[in-house]
């Protein structure tokens, strides 16, 4: 879903998407004058690979996503999740593909090796 970047106002307004099984339902709202306000929250669930044994497993997703976005270039350490959109154009499945790849490129460990405090080594 792509959504022009003057076409957001003081006005809210609502949105919803899914993608690949993850639903980010939320508002945008004109927060400056080069600035929008993303608040939402993102649904759903991910599959992941332990980081330790390999298996794959499903992972809930239900978080807060509250970011800044804006249609120039923005040099501030004040705010560090802030999304440039240059050419005008608003890509709400980028956003959503982003938070999704975030997720799986942090480390993750399954429910049988979260709590397993034992030296594991695993020949291939």
């Amino acid at each position: 879903m792509k959504i022009v970047f003057d076409k957001i106002g003081q006005s809210v307004k609502p949105f919803d998407l899914t993608v690949n099984g993850v639903r980010l339902e939320g508002t945008l709202a004109k927060s400056g004058y080069h600035r929008l306000a993303l608040k939402g929250n993102l649904l759903g669930q991910v599959e992941l690979a332990c980081d330790r044994c390999g298996d794959e497993y499903h992972y809930s997703m239900n978080s807060l996503l509250h970011l800044t976005l804006s249609d120039e270039v923005i040099e501030t350490e004040d705010d560090l999740d802030i999304i440039e959109f240059i050419d005008g154009v608003i890509d709400l499945e980028f956003i959503v593909q982003s938070e999704i790849s975030s997720i799986q490129n942090s480390y993750h460990y399954c429910e049988k090796c979260a709590n397993d405090d034992e030296e594991f080594e695993q020949e291939f």
